[in-house]
């Protein structure tokens, strides 16, 4: 694990313009990550959601460049992880393979190694949760709400 990267990679079986609408409507969004929010999927535009309990995330989107990449920065509003809105950056790669999409996730910026293995773990879990429902499944209720 770098010093401040936090990566994901994971095979979904789903194709790239399926896994790639998961990051650009509201309600697919929030069907694997989060209970609220709100979202202006643009370059520029902002968003703020509750990923689970009472922790908050805010940024903006960067770069939206279908269905291949997905740029947006990230970080917490309140909380104990010391990683303010918008100050680290949250980087999509979708690649299409003969058996769906490889997701490579890849979050810069992050302030210490436990931040950086505390952000892989939530994404490891939400991507997770992210190829089952992009892969038509269900991927029940969030046990981290």
């Amino acid at each position: 694990m770098n010093a401040n990267l936090a990566t994901v990679e994971r095979l979904i079986a789903a194709r790239p313009e399926t896994v790639f609408s998961f990051f650009t409507d509201r309600a697919k969004w929030l069907s694997w990550m989060g209970r609220d929010g709100a979202f202006d999927f643009s370059p520029g535009g902002a968003y703020r959601t509750t990923v689970n309990g009472e922790n908050i995330a805010e940024g903006r989107f960067v770069e939206i460049d279908p269905p291949k990449r997905l740029v947006f920065t990230w970080g917490w509003v309140g909380g104990a992880m010391p990683v303010p809105p918008g100050s680290t950056t949250v980087e999509i790669t979708l690649e299409p393979v003969p058996d769906g999409t490889l997701l490579r996730l890849v979050h810069r910026g992050l302030p210490s190694p436990e931040a950086c293995a505390a952000h892989e773990e939530g994404w490891t879990h939400y991507v997770d949760r992210l190829a089952t429902v992009a892969a038509g499944g269900d991927p029940g209720p969030d046990v981290w709400m």
